[in-house]
This record gives structure tokens, sequence and C-alpha cells, in this order.
């Protein structure tokens, strides 16, 4: 970043965050060559790097250099270890998770619309996925491990659901299969929203500025007006960048919220308590905060497994155990490793040969918060998910529920003739309130946060945005990532996220007319 302290530098838009929605948003707008884009990341590029760059390396990138790494809070009802994961990378979680690539189903769109978010309903949102850069197909049949293959023909019989091939061609209730992909086969290469979007262009394009390893710590507010972004290099160079247009902020539903926060903008009492001056009373700003958590269930096999995979976990199920739902209401990501890293705590032994089923909740009813702890942008936020605390219990019961049904699955053939033995929770464990706190004291993230400036009508005044994705309140502001959500997609939200980004290329004048 060749910038000087206190420098400033204009641009028509300034992106925050080079991440999943942010490589969209900057390479969509800058495709007319007389507008200008500054994207501020505030990691290294992921050009020429393989740990990044190939899909079945992604295990090593969680807690490491590349990661944030962000704590919870202490989980009364919930396991209080999990370390969620956001990357610090060009590309964002894009660039570090698994891309399980699901166009959200028309429930999820519905549902948004239905919570206020006018204009963003299944048929208004459903074109914007044929739009979309990334190289998406289903798991090549060179990586269909056959162990995996298995766990597919043995969910059909036990379960009698669908084996379905190519779970984005239409909307589904329940089945299993192999997973779609935003990968290249033949070299197990990631198709993120940074290869997809900006490599091709980001040596190419003059009016597009990339600012790696740059932090903002604070927008610039002119009144009601966002003027621009406060940033600082890892050299600890301080800048001004300021917007002629709109500030557009993809930071992700941890770094968003944290940054308005730190500005001045979210709950007046909660500022005014850690001393930052409140610029703009908004109570939304932190609330809502969602996941998709899930448990897991890890049998040892009778030896070793073939090694042919995408990336460890290509083939998954889903169920809709309650007909009235609009959509699946349990989910399974089927691992061909012994996923053992929250039951070691307790105590159970890794096995040297083993797969994991995850029972996964797609749709949950608890609601968390994220919340400043200091004014020092340096302290990180605290996220409390407040997991498995919604009134009727469903989020736990969904997972006891997946717990069985998991074992269903592994004493029906052809899987069950890999299993040697159940590992944990153990066979003796059947009892509803056992399997409960089972479920819950494991319990893990897939790293999927959301939520935490939600999006809903012009006057709603807990919704931090408004179906135009402008803060409410403010001008020549906007949020495009997670945070927005209203709820949870059922399905993995990478690609709602690249959704997003276009959608809001396209409200912001960039893209395709």
């Amino acid at each position: 970043m060749n910038t000087h302290p206190h420098t400033t530098h204009a641009y028509d838009y300034v992106i925050v965050g080079g991440g999943t929605a942010g490589s969209v948003i900057a390479s969509r707008l800058t495709e007319d060559p007389d507008v200008s884009a500054a994207v501020v990341e505030g990691g290294p590029s992921d050009a020429d790097r393989p740990d990044v760059l190939t899909l079945r390396r992604w295990t090593e990138l969680l807690g490491g250099e590349l990661d944030y790494d962000y704590p919870t809070t202490e989980q009364p009802r919930g396991n209080s270890h999990i370390r969620h994961s956001r990357a610090r990378v060009l590309g964002g979680c894009s660039s570090h998770n698994t891309l399980i690539s699901f166009r959200p189903l028309p429930s999820d769109w519905d549902e948004w619309a239905d919570a206020g978010a006018d204009g963003w309903h299944a048929s208004a949102m459903d074109p914007y996925f044929d739009k979309l850069l990334n190289h998406i197909v289903p798991v090549a049949d060179e990586d269909r491990n056959a162990i995996a293959r298995d766990f597919v023909a043995s969910a059909r019989t036990a379960l009698g659901v669908p084996v379905i091939e190519g779970f984005n061609e239409k909307p589904f209730h329940e089945g299993a299969g192999f997973f779609d992909l935003a990968y290249h086969p033949e070299t197990n290469k990631r198709s993120s929203a940074s290869v997809a979007y900006l490599h091709p262009v980001m040596d190419t394009r003059d009016n597009l500025t990339i600012l790696l390893e740059t932090w903002a710590y604070r927008l610039e507010l002119d009144g009601s007006r966002a003027r621009g972004v406060h940033v600082r290099g890892a050299d600890g160079t301080e800048a001004l960048l300021t917007a002629r247009r709109e500030v557009i902020l993809c930071a992700g539903a941890v770094d968003t919220p944290r940054l308005l926060l730190l500005s001045g903008i979210g709950p007046g009492e909660q500022l005014s308590g850690l001393g930052i001056p409140v610029v703009h009373d908004l109570p939304g700003v932190g609330e809502n905060l969602l996941d998709h958590p899930e448990s897991v269930i890890v049998w040892e096999t009778e030896g070793p497994i073939p090694d042919n995979s995408a990336m460890d976990s290509d083939a998954g199920l889903f169920v809709r155990r309650d007909p009235d739902s609009a959509g699946p209401d349990l989910m399974f990501h089927f691992y061909q490793v012994p996923f053992t890293d929250n039951p070691e705590r307790h105590g159970y032994a890794r096995p040297a040969h083993g797969v994991s089923m995850t029972p996964n909740i797609p749709k949950p009813r608890s609601r968390g918060r994220l919340y400043l702890t200091s004014a020092d942008p340096a302290v990180k936020p605290a996220l409390d998910f407040r997991y498995f605390t919604d009134e009727e219990d469903h989020d736990a019961r969904t997972l006891v529920d997946g717990i069985r049904i998991a074992r269903e699955v592994a004493r029906t053939e052809p899987l069950a003739g890999w299993l040697r033995r159940e590992v944990c929770p153990g066979p003796e464990i059947t009892g509803d309130e056992e399997l409960s706190a089972y479920a819950r004291s494991v319990a893990h993230t897939v790293y999927h946060p959301a939520g935490t400036c939600r999006m809903g009508a012009a006057d709603d005044p807990d919704a931090v945005v408004d179906p135009e994705l402008r803060v409410r309140g403010l001008d020549g502001l906007r949020i495009a990532d997670a945070s927005v959500f209203p709820t949870m997609p059922a399905v993995n939200p990478m690609i709602g996220v690249l959704m997003v980004g276009e959608k809001a290329a396209e409200l912001l004048g960039g893209g395709a007319r």
C-alpha cells in the first residue's frame, strides 16, 4: 500500500472486504472503464498460493496465519470452545471453505421477502445464479470415493430418499448425493470469488485498485453521509479512502458490524458504555446472529478407505422430517475422515481409520448477538451465538433425530460393510437426554455466521439495511455480505452471498444491465 500517513485517496466506490461478495462487486463495477473502485482487503493475495488454491487443503487454513480465528463466548447449552474461522485472504471465505455450492432454495428467498426484503423473492433472485462466473460442477467421478458412494446408496435404502445428481438443477426437499462444488476437477483448484471475478482482471484494469493487507478501522461520515473509510496498512501507515459515490461494506457477518460499531453506528447504549461517540443509533447492528451448528457421530472403519476425494466431504444427505416444512429440516455432511476434534475433549479417542456423519440444523431457531467489549479496533468482538436456546428446543431435538437417522444409515448395506464400530457417542448412548447432552457438547460450526446487519422493510426499526441494501438512516453506505441475511438459508450460503454480490452490483449500476 503506497500511501503516506493521513493521506487521502479518492475513488468512485470504496469496497471494504475483498471476499465472496466484494470480489463480485469490484469486478462488476469496474467493467465500466469510467468507474473507479478500491477494494480494502485485510489479507494477502491468494494468487500463486497452492495452499489456498488447492481445494483439498482447506483444513490447513483453519486457525493458521490466514484465519482471523474468532472465539465464541461461554455457551450454557452448547460447546464454548468453537473457533469461528474467518478468512484473511483475497477471496474471503470462498478461498477458505469447502466450496460446497447450493443455489438457495425458493423457500429461502421467499422467507426473506416475507420478512420485509421486498424484491428478494425466489423468482426475482433465481436469475442471478445464471450470472455467476464461478465454475460450479458436480463432484467429478474420479473424486467420488467408494465409501461415499456407498453412503449415498445406504441413505436411499434406509430412508427412502431419492439420489440427487445435481443439487442445483431443481429445488429439493430431501435426497442424498454428491455435492456441486465451485472447483476445477482436473486440478482440484478452487473457483473462488477471487479466482472467478478478480484474477482475470486485477492486473489489467487501471480503474481497479486492490489494497492488500490493509485494515479498515473506522468509517468517515459527514453528517449522515458516508464519505469514506480510514485504513491502516501492515506497515502502520494510515490513509483515508474517500468515495465519490458510495462505500460498500463486504467484510462479512463479523467484521461488517464490527466496523459499524467502531464507527459509532449501532445500539447507542452499548456504544456509550464503551466510550464510543454515538454517530447513528441503529439498534439492529450485531443482533440476529445466525449459524448452521452441527454435531458429529464417528465410526471406525475396518481399515483404510480409498483416498480419492475432492475435499473429504463430497457427499451429503437432506431429510424433511416435518412434512409442513418448506424445505429440508435436517442435513448431513459425510466426512471421509474421523472428525473427532471436539469429541476428543470429552475423552473419545480418534480411530486410525474412520468416517463421520454430521447432523446439521438447516433452519436454526436460536438467535445470538455480536457486540464489542472494547473501543480498541484491535480487540476482537464477542460472538454469542446462544446455541440451542430456542424456546421449543427445536435445534437440540434436530441433532438428536440426526444421530438416530445417521445410525439407521450406518447399519444399512453397503455402508455397514465398511464400519467396525461406532466410536462416539457410542452405541450405549440411546436416550434423548443423553444424546442431546452429547450432541450439544461436541457441536461445531460449519462457519456460516450471518444475519448481524439484517435486511428488512425500510420502516423496520430493527433492520440495518433496506431492500436496496442501504444502511437505514445514512446515505452513501450499503452492505452486501452474509450479514444482511434476514434468516438462514437451509443450504450452505456461499452461492447466496455471491448472488447478493451480483444483485448489489446491479443496484449500484454495474454489471449486465
